[in-house]
Parts: structure tokens; sequence; C-alpha cells
């Protein structure tokens, strides 16, 4: 037989062999008799998955990602590069999880593999001794993981999905076909095989929610009940989603998780691909160790690429000089005359922006990996005047470096550096910058008398995944995986007099402004935030959005002194010497509303004043027009609740705080709230089941001392928990000069 005839026969073969292999049988078995039921009747628990059949599927039941490719071409081969299709078998993941299995059992990580091996999970492949292959290991989330979800529970994450039977295809009245399916009956029916694996609610950021959100429940850490990380709260409540008012900026249109990481692309050999395009299955994001390590050159460079599209702002925005009796505060750099000499110590502030990130920077659970400033000043000569941030020779992140990071300990008071996630207690720290918002990072250092100018500054925000203790923990061998530059900006200092730099557009010196305050209010230094944001509308008068932060910041100061109650949501009492000093906050909203009437932002926090001076109908009557315009804003909905159950208005308080449930399960002042309209209502049981959920949610007051305790022993932690705080120079004190003189 010639070859060319081989390969003719093998071309007719191939897919029928892949068919055989992938879809051998369906349907669901009973759970093997020594399955072990540790956590109760549910055979995922602790994942929040659900199954939509009884027992358990065969592994080959999900036809292979190797199936699906034979049609589609592009998506599988961007899939095979991407997270998704590594999230079992990658070494980061698997040594990991090796720790959950060999300290508490292999039945634990069900909690982990509802995400990372659904297949595995609804196998049953997850109890001791299990007889099932795992050869599909290789794949993790393969396309029929995701294409076989049939419903989302909630947004409750953790896997919070229900799996179907998975099925290439449908008979025309919608029945499942659950025997195999050739690639002639798809491309004969191509919109009943559509109907099989395409439902609306996959184009959602609510269906990338069931795993992108997450908690730590008391079946995994024995303790209670913890929210791990929460990427979809983040972006619901960001203007991307358009769902709030609150953001500081606006978008124009809706952005969601498909819009950024399923961004349509060229697809020329994709049976699937809708006028040459399809939409990616990279799932593009931050995890630059995975094709690292396989070597998947174009998904690396694919996510250098994604990193670096100007998603974060850096402005060296202002300087703080010393000087006799006090400082100078220079600012904006750029907008004066100031000089600069050699022995002068200065403070450089740098405004960090997350400009494009419709979430945290970094996401998810940031406790393995690294994001960092680092900041340089060097003289004319290259000589390194300061450096925060920087690797030392074995490729360990500085202690003191300013990081976007969170640090969890376990009820012995043990740092959790390899991500042992089940044993936390409390989280010590946690850093990051929400979507929309900014962060001040503070550098002080002194120039030397023996300098040489111009002085330059360089302030870089650096990205690793992993932080170099874990990856050293993974790897027995010395390895080193690289640093992203995300964003940077470098100016200039002269020594002796600097000129300001020509007139710049007032709009973007607006904006600096702005973004500057903003860092302000989330250090807590609101009486600057107030001055920042006075600048704003000096430079812009029309600028609504400035007046409402400066109400923003004046309410905050105020805030801080008000009367607690369960869930945070309190009075502040008329005889308080402070309550009448709203009126300013107000005066600032009611100029905004002139500027822009109806502003829901400015609505909304007129709402909260009317209530918190115990104005209820006024804030009642704002509130309604907030959630009329914004039916998923989790605030006003909060603030309703609350306003009609002061008001005894428990019906109404109810209907309120279930719409707020039904937006966040999790959230914990409807639990409580919903507890006392709920027993109002003479709805008994319902009261004792929110009791219940709160009591497991809310904070645990015992923690406070183990994190003190932790505190105690890691400086570098405690000195970075000050929300305004300064990076201070090291080297001065051991500088020695060769012109003499006494050191400051």
């Amino acid at each position: 037989m010639s070859k060319m005839s081989k390969a003719v026969l093998w071309n007719l073969w191939c897919p029928w062999l892949l068919l055989l292999c992938a879809t051998a049988a369906f349907g669901a078995d009973p759970p093997a008799p020594s399955y072990d039921h540790r956590f109760g009747p549910n055979p995922f628990l602790p994942s929040n998955a659900k199954a939509g059949f009884e027992g358990f599927l065969k592994p080959s039941d999900f036809p292979t990602a190797e199936y699906c490719g034979h049609c589609h071409e592009e998506a599988h081969k961007q899939w095979r590069q991407s997270a998704h299709a590594n999230s079992f078998r990658a070494p980061f993941y698997v040594k990991n999880v090796n720790l959950l299995i060999d300290g508490k059992g292999i039945e634990y990580s069900r909690h982990c593999e509802g995400c990372h091996n659904p297949i595995a999970l609804f196998s049953g492949a997850l109890t001791k001794s299990s007889p099932i292959n795992r050869s599909f290991d290789e794949d993790g989330v393969t396309c029929m993981v995701c294409h076989s979800i049939q419903k989302i529970q909630n947004t409750g994450g953790t896997g919070s999905y229900v799996m179907g039977i998975p099925a290439v295809m449908v008979k025309p009245d919608g029945t499942p076909v659950t025997t195999p399916v050739s690639y002639d009956d798809i491309f004969l029916h191509p919109e009943l095989h559509k109907r099989a694996v395409m439902r609306d609610f996959y184009r959602t950021p609510e269906f990338c929610a069931v795993c992108h959100k997450a908690a730590l429940p008391r079946t995994l850490n024995g303790y209670k009940w913890l929210r791990a990380f929460s990427v979809y709260d983040e972006w619901q409540n960001s203007s991307w989603s358009k769902e709030s008012p609150l953001p500081f900026y606006k978008k124009e249109e809706v952005s969601t998780c498909q819009t950024c990481h399923m961004a349509k692309v060229d697809a020329l050999h994709d049976y699937g691909s809708e006028q040459g395009k399809i939409a990616s299955h990279r799932f593009l994001g931050a995890n630059t160790a995975i094709p690292v390590f396989y070597g998947y050159a174009d998904q690396t460079q694919k996510i250098w690429e994604y990193l670096q599209d100007n998603i974060l702002g850096i402005d060296i925005f202002a300087l703080n000089k010393q000087k006799l009796g006090g400082e100078q505060l220079i600012i904006p750099l750029d907008g004066q005359k100031f000089s600069v000499l050699p022995g002068d110590t200065i403070t450089a502030n740098v405004v960090i922006q997350n400009k494009k990130i419709g979430h945290s920077l970094v996401p998810e659970q940031r406790d393995f990996y690294e994001s960092w400033v680092e900041f340089t000043a060097e003289d004319s000569t290259g000589r390194l005047l300061y450096h925060s941030g920087f690797l030392d020779p074995k490729g360990f992140l500085e202690p003191d470096a300013h990081s976007y990071t969170n640090r969890l300990v376990s009820n012995s008071g043990k740092l959790l550096d390899l991500h042992q996630v089940w044993e936390t207690k409390v989280k010590t720290y946690d850093n990051t910058i929400l979507p929309g918002r900014s962060d001040l990072v503070r550098y002080r250092f002194w120039i030397p008398p023996d300098a040489k100018g111009p002085i330059k500054l360089t302030a870089k925000v650096n990205y690793r995944r992993f932080r170099k203790g874990f990856t050293n923990f993974i790897f027995p061998d010395a390895r080193d995986f690289p640093v992203v530059t995300m964003a940077s900006q470098s100016g200039t200092l002269n020594l002796g007099e600097n000129d300001p730099a020509p007139a710049t557009n007032q709009q973007k010196l607006m904006l600096r402004w702005n973004n500057y305050g903003i860092a302000l209010l989330g250090q807590q230094q609101y009486g600057l935030a107030e001055q920042a944001f006075q600048k704003v509308v000096e430079i812009q008068p029309n600028y609504a959005e400035g007046y409402i932060n400066i109400a923003l910041a004046e309410y905050s100061t105020l805030i801080e002194n008000k009367r607690e109650t369960p869930d945070g949501v309190g009075n502040l009492s008329v005889s308080n010497p402070l309550y009448e000093k709203f009126g300013s906050a107000l005066k600032a909203l009611d100029r905004a509303l002139q500027i822009s009437p109806g502003n829901f932002r400015a609505l909304y926090y007129q709402g909260l004043i009317y209530r918190l001076q115990k104005r209820l109908e006024p804030a009642i009557k704002d509130q309604l027009l907030v959630v009329a315009a914004y039916p998923r804003f989790r605030q006003a909905r909060q603030e309703l609740g609350y306003a009609y159950y002061l008001q005894k208005k428990y019906q109404l308080a109810r209907e309120q705080l279930e719409v707020l449930q039904a937006i966040n399960p999790d959230d914990q002042t409807a639990h409580f709230y919903l507890s006392l309209v709920y027993e109002q209502l003479g709805m008994t049981k319902e009261a004792l089941d929110e009791r219940a959920a709160y009591a497991e949610q809310k904070d645990d007051p015992t923690v406070g001392a183990l994190a003190q305790d932790f505190w105690r022993s890691h400086p570098e932690v405690t000195s970075e928990l000050e929300p305004f705080h300064v990076h201070e120079q090291t080297l001065k004190r051991k500088y020695k000069t060769t012109v003499g003189g006494v050191l400051p």
C-alpha cells in the first residue's frame, strides 16, 4: 500500500478512533462501595460543585480535548498552552495539593479539584485506593468540562456550578445524545452540536465566578468559613461591570471577564470561527510560570504583551525636601521651580494606578505570587544612591519592598509560605490596588555630598510567579522564573535649580491630582485627600466627581467616630460634636448635583449621610433612585434594607436584603439583618439558618492576639501595616565620604 493510501485511510479512521477513545461509554455509575463519604452523603464536598446526575461519571464520558481539536484546531492549540489545560499537571500545583493530601487525606483535595480537575472529582477518583486511571490529569480543565456545565448555582465560587452528563450533540427535541457521535453527524447538524455545548451563561462573568471566587469552608480547615479571594466581587464592584455608581472613574461600556481574557482573535483553521475569528482560548492572564516551564513560546510572548499593555500607571508626582523646621512639599514635581543640593534628604511620592485591570493587583490568592514596586536613585556616574525592591544574589525579594501580597498565618503562629491555605487562621497583612484605584508609595533617601548630578529616579512595578521561596520548594534544583516589569517611569533631578516643565494639558494635570487624592483616601489621609480634590475642582470647576470626592474625604474623617453596630453599619449620634460637620459634605454633594443632576454616586453618598443623621425618608428616597438605575448595586441594597429595618418595615427590608444576598450569597450584612427580619416575620427556620450563616462567616475576635504576635516578630510587615508610611534608606549611616565633614 502506498504512503498516500495509508495517509488517506488514517485520515478517515483517526477521527473515529479519537471518538471511540473519547466517548466509549456515557452514563453515570453508582458510587463505589469503598468511596469515602467523609463529609456526608454529598460525594463532592468540600467543593461546592454539584452533579446533575446520580452517582459518578466515567472519565471516558468526557470527550477529550484532542477529539474537540479535530474541528476546533485553533482553539485547541491555544487551550493547550493555557493555565486551564495545565490546571492539574503543572508541578506548582501538584506539589502544593500533595501537601494537603499527605497531611489530611486525598478526600480533602475535592475542595481544590472542583475547579482544578473536575473529571477527577466527578469520576470518584478522589478517594483512597481509587483504581481509576488518572491519565486525564494531563488535560486539566478540558473543553468538555466547561462545556458540560448546565447551571450556575450562585456566585459563591469554589465550584458553585452543576455538572451535566457530557454530550456533543442533542436530538431535535433537545435530549442529549449520550452515545458516540461522528464528525459527519456534527457537520450535518451543527446547530444541534451548538445547542449541546453552548449556553448563554457561558458568556457571563458569573460563569467565571463559579471558580474564580473561593472560600475555605469548615469542612476543609476544621475552623470556620474564611473568604479566600473574590475576583468576581472586585469586578462586580468596579467600573468595568457598570453595576455600581461608586467607582472614581466611569467606563464607556461593560467589560467582562471574557472581554479581557477571551478577546476575539484570528482563526483561519477553526470550524467554530465566525468571520474568521474565535474567542481566544489562551485565557491570557498573569500565569507566567506555566508557559516558561513547558516552553510555550507563543503563550509566553502574549502574556508578556498582555501584562505590559498600559494596564498600570506610574507617576512620580511629588517630592518632600527636608529643611530646617519642617519639610517643603514640591507638587507636582514637574510643575514648579525648586532646588536640590548634595546633602539634602528627599522623599519621592510615587502614585501607582490600576488603570486596566478589572480586579485587584494581584488577584486571587496572592500569598505565593510577587508583585512589588522597585525604586532607584542614581547619579550621573551610574552610582546607586538608593535601591528599594531589589532581588538579592539568591533571587529573594528584599523583605522591606512595597509589595502587593498577603501573609497567612496558622493557629500556631507559623507563616504559611507554601500556600497551605487549609491551615489559615488569620490573614495578618493584605495589600493590593483595586480596579480604578491608586496607591501612594513614598521613598526617602539622602543625596551624598559627592554625588554627581543629575539624579535619575526610576519607579517600576514588577511581577513574578512565583515567590522564590515557593519556587525553591517546587524544584530541588535552583531555577528562576522571569520578572516582568509591568510599568515604569523615570525622571531627573538637577543638583541645583530645577525649572518647571512646559505647561501640561490641564485635563491630564487634573487627573494626576485626582489619582493622588484617591491614593491618599486609601491611606486614610483624609485631610490631605480633601486638599488634593480641592485642587482638582480648582483646575476643572465643573468636574462633579471632584466635589463628590471632597465630600467623601470629609465624610471619611467623620465616620471614624461613628458608633459601630455588628455589621459595621452605624449611626452617628446627634450628641457627637462632629455631627454638624456633615453639612460641609452635604454642601459638596449638592454642588455635584447642581453640575450633574441625578448623579447616582452623589445621591448614594447623600442618602448614606441622611441615614447616619436618622433622616430615613430622604435617605430611602435617594437610594431608591440609585437602585432603579443600578439594580445590582450592593451597597444601596444594604442601605435600603437597613433603613427599612429601622422603620420596622420588615417585608420591605426583607425584599432588599434578599436581593443583596442573591447578588452575593455570602454578604454578612444580609445574613445578620435577615435573621432579625425573618424572626419579626415569624419565619423561624429561615431566621435560624441566617443566624447560623452569620455566626460561621463573621470575623473571629480571638485572632487579633495571634496577628499581633506575628507582627512583633516580622518588622517588615509591621512597617507596611501603617497605611501612610515611608520606605527609608538604610545606606546613609554607612556612607563614608571622602570629602570630609560631619554626616547629618
